[in-house]
């Protein structure tokens, strides 16, 4: 599935973009230029990864300063084990478009359990 995120004007360098999807997803505009979209929400705990800390090609959660690599998803700094998933991302028309990943979510185990024990 293809999803429109926002205008690239609209997204200055350095600043992330949350997608207010099921799982959300975040576009983040590092400061040499490169767009990248990964799942929003650290595999640790649920916190929004947009509200990080973008520093090259990593982000720093908020909440316990685990690191994800942006082109990978790996986890480049604990407490997170699970990498998030990552997107493709490409400008047409000076619109940022995500092509979400058919791969499995890595959720925290805060919200997984929730799923599973059918809690919303």
């Amino acid at each position: 599935m293809m999803i429109a995120a926002c205008r690239l004007v609209d997204l200055p360098r350095g600043e992330a973009h949350r997608l207010d999807i099921d799982p959300p997803v975040s576009v983040f505009h590092t400061d040499d230029g490169e767009l990248f979209a990964i799942d929003d929400t650290c595999t640790h705990q649920d916190a929004s990864l947009a509200d990080g800390w973008l520093e090259g090609c990593e982000v720093e959660c908020p909440l316990h300063a685990s690191k994800f690599n942006l082109k990978t998803g790996a986890v480049d700094a604990p407490p997170a084990k699970l990498p998030v998933r990552t997107h493709e991302v490409f400008v047409e028309d000076g619109m940022i478009y995500v092509r979400l990943s058919t791969a499995a979510p890595n959720l925290p185990p805060c919200i997984a359990a929730r799923l599973v024990g059918g809690v919303t």
